[in-house]
């Protein structure tokens, strides 16, 4: 049987995945749409690849986001790892690390992709994504609303009184 991946081929080990959760000021989150690279034609995913041997993660989250994006990480912080085995025989094992990055620059997307799009966290239209990526990306949304805590309580009778009076 062939390898469903060229990757799977050379190595019988997991293979670790940078992705990257960039937002905007509205809160939505950049999504790319993939083209030419043997993996997921035309499906939708968060900006990321593979961390090639004697690069750091870090190097790779950088390398990556400004590969595929255009733009420069400023800052990337480490979320959470999700552990992705293969479904089928021959294909690649990964382990997806994810990181919220804060960035600058002007968006281009390279050859990897066809289209890019910002998809809100309840936006009844936004493509499904691969990789595991969909399910990613509601725990990241999930992580914000907990760090928010409970949406503060307004009292219909409030009127202009300031907060914390009764």
């Amino acid at each position: 049987m062939e390898p469903v991946s060229k990757y799977a081929a050379k190595t019988a080990f997991p293979v670790p995945i940078v992705r990257m959760i960039v937002t905007d000021d509205r809160e939505r989150v950049l999504i790319l749409r993939r083209d030419g690279t043997g993996h997921a034609h035309g499906e939708w995913c968060l900006p990321g690849g593979k961390v090639d041997y004697g690069v750091t993660v870090e190097q790779a989250v950088r390398d990556e986001l400004r590969e595929e994006t255009g733009l420069d990480c400023l800052a990337a912080e480490f979320l959470f790892y999700q552990d992705s085995p293969p479904s089928e025989s021959g294909e690649m094992h990964c382990i997806n690390l994810y990181f919220v990055c804060r960035t600058a620059g002007e968006m281009k997307i390279n050859h990897e992709s066809s289209a890019s799009a910002w998809i809100a966290r309840d936006q009844p239209d936004a493509p499904a994504l691969v990789f595991g990526n969909d399910a990613a990306l509601g725990r990241y949304w999930a992580s914000v609303d907990a760090e928010r805590g409970p949406a503060p309580c307004a009292h219909p009778d409030a009127g202009d009184r300031p907060s914390g009076w009764t």
